[in-house]
């Protein structure tokens, strides 16, 4: 922290009470020794007097923004300059002023917002420019046309306090778009919460969402704060918001309008400062017309939309996305992957990816684990993957088709084989297989296999 003042004592007490803060600080006289120690001092924040000799504040911050990624500057006025004050604040783009005698806890405070800014302007600054010169925006990547305009919305709506609606197949990373929404925020500091509204039972989510008072129902023995509250100062993602019955839309919706929340049997209402995302693989427009989601939710709801291509549609984004994907999975296992094979990547394109990225992911997961080290080969990838044969064996490794298998044993094997290929996408294997969700939820049950958000 770089401390101007051009009275000696002031300087030297501004500069000990922020050592005490645990802050390294530098001095000068005027502005224009304050440039000289820019140079070999990187401030984070600049606290600056006004009236000075040589050079005074206002023509300090002038030179000083002439330069790119100048840190945010607090300007120090003695009673009677606050009008000059806001000026330089308004045309010269200081962060804050504050009044002498100066007070420790409001200038710490000025400080701490002041760093805290920095840091979200270099954070943003750094996104955007992995987005331009390698097509990434946070965990996001992509190069095409489709992803270009996903990122451009992105950035666009990101600072923003409007909701954003974020559409798309299964897989297609409704999640990570939403993560990088809120890493571009002024809220990134705060939490970030995830409630898939479609993993709840009926009689759950209410309490998962608005929390609830001890005996507010049975089984509620202690009280508990809801996502929103969980999420205060942060942001909510209600994922797979076309799940929500049609009950709870309604209590979200006033939720949203008021920026109140009330716990189950409480009868205070708590404020909120809340950014809250939704996601779907649903046509909430479509929905909404059939009377299955709330019209004036969904309006509601859709003041930005970003909808996430599916992967097949950009296959231009798929090895690009391979590579990061296997960057992560090294440093998860340990693995030392190198790249994919030719014959892999001649699999890869031709396979139209039902299960979008996250089929992609765990595809690679599989790889990567299987390879260790080096280039991941066809051998490494699910039997019957891209149209692969598939391997029959009976030793265990692979799917067991035999003579004298039952009917049964081999419509499991089937079922099994089908989920793999679609990545676990189970409306998609459904299709494959030309039986209803229904049918294939049923029998996952039958052979032991639960799905995420069953009840026990």
């Amino acid at each position: 922290m770089l401390v101007v003042d051009d009275e000696g004592n002031q300087r030297s007490a501004l500069s000990q009470m922020i050592n005490l803060w645990g802050y390294a600080t530098a001095t000068a006289a005027h502005g224009r020794e304050a440039l000289q120690k820019l140079a070999d001092f990187p401030a984070d924040v600049i606290i600056t007097d006004l009236n000075m000799p040589v050079m005074d504040g206002k023509q300090f911050l002038e030179e000083l923004q002439k330069e790119p990624g100048a840190p945010p500057a607090i300007m120090l006025t003695a009673f009677g300059n606050i009008e000059t004050a806001i000026e330089t604040i308004h045309d010269l783009g200081a962060f804050w002023f504050i009044e002498k005698p100066v007070q420790p806890k409001a200038l710490k405070l000025i400080v701490e917002r002041a760093i805290a800014q920095r840091k979200l302007t270099a954070h943003t600054e750094r996104l955007e420019r992995q987005l331009s010169s390698q097509g990434i925006l946070g965990d996001m990547v992509g190069e095409s046309s489709a992803m270009r305009e996903v990122f451009s919305v992105l950035e666009q709506a990101a600072p923003s306090k409007a909701t954003i609606l974020i559409t798309g197949e299964t897989g297609t990373g409704k999640e990570v778009a939403a993560r990088a929404i809120h890493e571009l925020s002024p809220r990134r500091a705060g939490p970030f919460l995830a409630i898939n509204c479609a993993a709840l039972p009926e009689s759950l989510i209410e309490s998962e969402l608005f929390g609830h008072e001890k005996g507010a129902f049975t089984g509620a023995l202690e009280k508990r704060a809801g996502c929103f509250e969980l999420a205060q100062g942060g942001t909510l993602l209600l994922d797979e918001i076309g799940e929500m019955p049609l009950s709870t839309q309604a209590k979200l919706l006033r939720v949203l309008e008021d920026r109140k929340v009330r716990r189950l049997g409480s009868a205070r209402e708590v404020e909120l400062d809340v950014r809250v995302l939704a996601s779907t693989n649903k046509d909430l427009k479509e929905a909404a017309q059939k009377g299955d989601f709330r019209e004036d939710l969904y309006f509601r709801l859709n003041v930005f939309e970003v909808h996430l291509p599916p992967l097949r549609s950009r296959q231009n984004d798929l090895f690009l996305i391979a590579e990061s994907l296997i960057r992560g999975l090294n440093k998860k296992h340990e693995c030392k992957v190198t790249d994919l094979a030719p014959s892999v990547k001649d699999l890869f394109i031709r396979h139209d990816w039902p299960g979008n990225v996250r089929e992609l992911r765990n595809i690679l997961e599989r790889a990567v684990i299987l390879a260790g080290e080096g280039t991941i080969q066809t051998s490494h990838l699910p039997s019957g993957f891209a149209g692969q044969p598939i391997t029959v064996t009976e030793d265990g490794q692979g799917p067991v088709l035999r003579p004298g298998m039952t009917v049964e044993e081999a419509e499991r094997t089937l079922i099994f084989l089908t989920l793999d290929h679609t990545g676990n996408n189970r409306t998609r294997a459904a299709e494959i297989l030309g039986i209803s969700t229904k049918t294939l939820f049923n029998k996952l049950k039958l052979y032991g296999v639960r799905a995420e958000g069953d009840e026990e």
